[in-house]
């Protein structure tokens, strides 16, 4: 009877065990927002905003406070003016005077623009293609000349339907509606969707040559979010370099994916610890240290021996990006920081190390993990220009966030294809602070006369 009690104790003593360690992972992730995991800052709770910010609200109204330096709308040139108008006072102001002036100035006059938009009217050119009979009797109808669309929109159009659809974002439908009650056009959806499908073909030869340039750059951010095609789950990645950005939409987050996206294998790869990864030597790359930090943020959230750990690599990790910012910033010499983390760097992987033998689930296999990561997580400190977050990337990612939110992703491979190509232009080419309208309307202008698009490489833009 001592027996069945004592095993009835210790099966029920395993289950509460159980039971309670279950409970702490809930609770934990309860507790998570942007600063202690990888969700991202729109899903955090106005309270956990507020506290992430660590102050109270000040009672202020809104907009600029007393001693803010102000910003004024700068003048246009006078070579933008279209039209002058001089203005001259016709009696003096003086109390009493009220003398009638001369049309003669004294000093610079003071300049007030105004900006107008005309009325904007379809510029609409009718080809008539007619047909004439031979005598043999064969009636031979004309085409269209060299440089004309098939369809109803001319090159700018295209263009400009591609920036509302695929940079701003807009709904087909609300892209016709601002087309009609802006411009004049009416459009059906169809046209929408052919002009998409034009303009992705446009640009398909130099988003093709950026992706071989950015596979081929010396660093590279690399980092993907999840997409939908038709409801069914897919993967964004992109990959973001000084000067250009590239994306690409596939069937899912695997390591053979991902693999075909690099047009070869080069350069230091920054990144979170995905496994993905893998197919990268390791001392080629550098592990995101804001990932690290989260994950070190959800460790200091613990009682005990855990919350110590987490404090711990918080501080060592919040000094070590501070001394780099100094580094980058030019107000510590590469040479004084190196070797301040030549001491924090052993006391850093000594901390992990602890956490490995804590033997407790959730943190002693993640310091593991970043452990099997050690070659990766200090190559900043080598290498100049290599930043040690993937902040890069995610920034990068945030204009294709918002539109999955909008739109809930793509209808097909043909949607997929234009998303991807026409964010890789608009993101290059402000990199490279050139005009995408402008691009846009010559790739579309290059592709009805056979003729090669534009570059997206910088050393091959048009100056």
């Amino acid at each position: 009877m001592q027996d069945e009690r004592d095993a009835r104790i210790a099966q029920l003593e395993a289950q509460v065990a159980e039971l309670l360690a279950r409970i702490e992972e809930l609770e934990a992730r309860l507790g998570q927002n942007s600063s202690n995991s990888n969700r991202p800052p729109s899903s955090d709770a106005p309270a956990d905003r507020q506290a992430r910010r660590g102050k109270a609200p000040s009672g202020r109204t809104r907009g600029g406070q007393p001693g803010h330096k102000g910003w004024k709308r700068e003048l246009l040139p006078p070579e933008k003016v279209n039209r002058t108008r001089e203005r001259f006072p016709k009696r003096c102001r003086r109390r009493g005077c009220g003398k009638l002036l001369p049309r003669r100035p004294n000093g610079e006059p003071l300049r007030h623009q105004v900006l107008e938009v005309p009325p904007i009217e379809p510029d609409v050119t009718e080809y008539r293609l007619h047909s004439v009979a031979c005598e043999c009797g064969k009636v031979t109808r004309a085409t269209l000349p060299a440089g004309v669309p098939r369809g109803m929109c001319g090159p700018r159009l295209t263009a400009l339907i591609g920036m509302l659809t695929g940079v701003y974002k807009l709904s087909r439908r609300e892209a016709a509606r601002l087309l009609g009650d802006v411009l004049g056009v009416d459009i059906s959806l169809g046209a929408l969707s052919e002009s998409e499908s034009d303009l992705s073909d446009a640009v398909e030869v130099p988003v093709e040559e950026a992706r071989i340039y950015a596979s081929e750059q010396p660093a590279k951010n690399v980092d993907a979010t999840g997409w939908r095609q038709a409801g069914f789950a897919r993967t964004l990645w992109t990959i973001a370099t000084p000067l250009v950005t590239v994306f690409g939409i596939v069937t899912d987050g695997s390591r053979a994916s991902l693999r075909g996206l690099f047009a070869s294998i080069r350069g230091i790869l920054i990144t979170d610890r995905g496994t993905q990864f893998g197919f990268w030597a390791m001392d080629q790359r550098q592990i995101c240290w804001a990932h690290l930090v989260r994950k070190f943020a959800a460790f200091a959230e613990h009682d005990g021996p855990v919350g110590k750990l987490g404090e711990d690599l918080l501080f060592w990790s919040q000094a070590m990006l501070h001394y780099w910012h100094l580094a980058r910033d030019g107000t510590m010499s590469r040479r004084r920081f190196r070797t301040v983390m030549v001491s924090i760097r052993p006391f850093v992987e000594s901390l992990l190390a602890r956490g490995q033998r804590l033997g407790v689930r959730g943190v002693s296999g993640a310091c593991e993990d970043i452990l099997e990561h050690r070659l990766a997580l200090w190559t900043f400190v080598d290498h100049e220009g290599i930043e040690p977050t993937n902040n890069h990337a995610e920034r990068e990612l945030r204009g294709f966030v918002l539109w999955r939110k909008k739109s809930f992703g793509s209808r097909s491979h043909r949607g997929d294809r234009f998303a991807a190509r026409i964010m890789t232009v608009a993101h290059s080419l402000r990199k490279q602070n050139r005009h995408v309208l402008e691009y846009l309307t010559e790739a579309c202008t290059a592709a009805l006369s056979n003729r090669p698009a534009p570059s997206l490489l910088p050393s091959m833009a048009t100056p």
